[in-house]
Formats: structure tokens, sequence, C-alpha cells
């Protein structure tokens, strides 16, 4: 039997990244695959790649943002797969400057993305998942939310803001049967670092002690473990992730 048999899991952001290296890990490990992202070539591919590997999959042109949007999805979700046991509120984005010079419209996109998403995302599965008794939340946070970072105030209020969320929802919804947790990635080798100069990336791996950075699928690893009966007893935590780079 698969870590995440009979498991209905929604991942938003789920087309590139760490969101892709989830949605492939938990259709692996026997879960219903729901690809939410923006670009419908993208949510696609993401499901044929779910299919390739023997899961269920379906996919949805979703932005967190968009709370109607969001509201669609997850009764669309409902309606065909008839319960949800999984929410990875993966998607986020960056819109990085110096507080001097950060605009109002990247403070707001950021928040309205990384904070009000997950917020939108979790409202819409959380009657779902108390009516079954049953159901887990995945925040994804980062250690920018944990420790601040240069030129991220928006991205780190976000990232904190999320940390607040899972430590109430888990005191809300975890008498209810319903575990919340967040994973706070280090520097993790993806696509939104493509921009970053190489003697950058090279800083970035000298501060960490396993001397590289992470890959997606090793944030995807535990988000499975999290999701999964295994760790039926976590609720509330916060789990660093990035290789000792806070040591």
């Amino acid at each position: 039997m698969k870590r995440l048999d009979g498991k209905i899991s929604l991942i938003t952001g789920a087309a590139q990244g760490i969101g892709l290296a989830t949605a492939l890990k938990f259709a692996r490990e026997g879960a219903s695959v729901v690809v939410c992202d923006l670009l419908p070539a993208a949510v696609d591919d993401a499901v044929r790649q779910c299919e390739a590997l023997g899961a269920k999959a379906a996919g949805f042109v979703m932005d967190v943002a968009q709370r109607e949007m969001v509201d669609a999805v997850v009764a669309q979700v409902v309606a065909r797969f008839g319960r949800i046991d999984t929410l990875v509120n993966n998607a986020g984005i960056t819109q990085d400057a110096r507080l001097q010079k950060m605009t109002l419209e990247q403070f707001d996109r950021v928040i309205d993305v990384n904070l009000r998403g997950v917020f939108h995302c979790a409202q819409a599965v959380a009657d779902t998942m108390v009516a079954q008794g049953s159901g887990v939340i995945l925040n994804a946070s980062s250690v920018v939310g944990i420790y601040g970072n240069f030129g991220q105030t928006n991205y780190a209020a976000s990232k904190f803001g999320v940390i607040g969320f899972t430590k109430t929802w888990s005191r809300e919804l975890g008498p209810k049967g319903v575990r919340v947790n967040a994973v706070a990635p280090g520097f993790i080798a993806t696509h939104i670092l493509d921009t970053i100069p190489a003697k950058v990336i090279a800083e970035m791996e000298h501060r960490v002690p396993l001397h590289r950075l992470g890959r997606p699928e090793e944030i995807a690893n535990v988000y499975a473990f999290l999701a999964s009966d295994e760790a039926s007893y976590i609720n509330g935590a916060v789990i660093e992730v990035s290789g000792g780079m806070s040591v």
C-alpha cells in the first residue's frame, strides 16, 4: 500500500518548481492529484505527468488571489471526488525591493497571493474537511518567514503571516480532526533563482552547511510525509527544510 492511497490532494502552484515536484510525489504515493496553477498549458502538462505515474489527476486554472475562482474550483473538486483530504498551499510569488524603494503595488501583490491566497484556499476547504472529520492543510512558509531577508519586506511579512495562520488553524481545526502544518524551505533550486547571478548562487550555497541548494523533490518529500498518516500527531508545526542554513 502506498503512503497516500485514496487521498484527494489539491495543490496550488502545482505546474512548476516545488509545486510540480509535490504533485508528482503525491501521484507516486497513490494520491489523486488536483493541479491548480495560472497557465493552462502548464496545468495540462502537469496533469499528464501525474497520470503517466498511474495517478488520477485533474487540472484547474486558478488564481489563489481570486476568491470566486477558488470557491468554484473547490466545489468542482468536491463534486467530482467527494472529498478533499489534503490542501498544499504552495502558490507564491516574489517582488523584491528595499523598504525605501518598494511600491505599494509590489507590496499588495505579494500579500494578495502569498497571504490572502493561503487564507482563501484554506477557508474554502475547511468546511469540507471538518464535515469529513479529517484533513491536512500544509502551508508554504520560508526561512525568510522566520529570519527575514534583505529586500523582501513583502515576502517576509507574507511568510511570517503564514506561520501565524498555521499556529491558529491548528488550534481551531485540530479538535475537528484537521491537522495544519507549515514547511519553511531554504534556498531551493527552482526557476525563481533563474535571474540571480552565479556569484550570488555560490554565496548562497556557501551559507548552507551542506554546501548546496535544495532540490524541489526534497521539499515534496516532507509534504508527502506530513500529508500521510505517519504524521498523525504533528499539528501546528513549522518544519524548516534548509540544509541547516540557520544553524
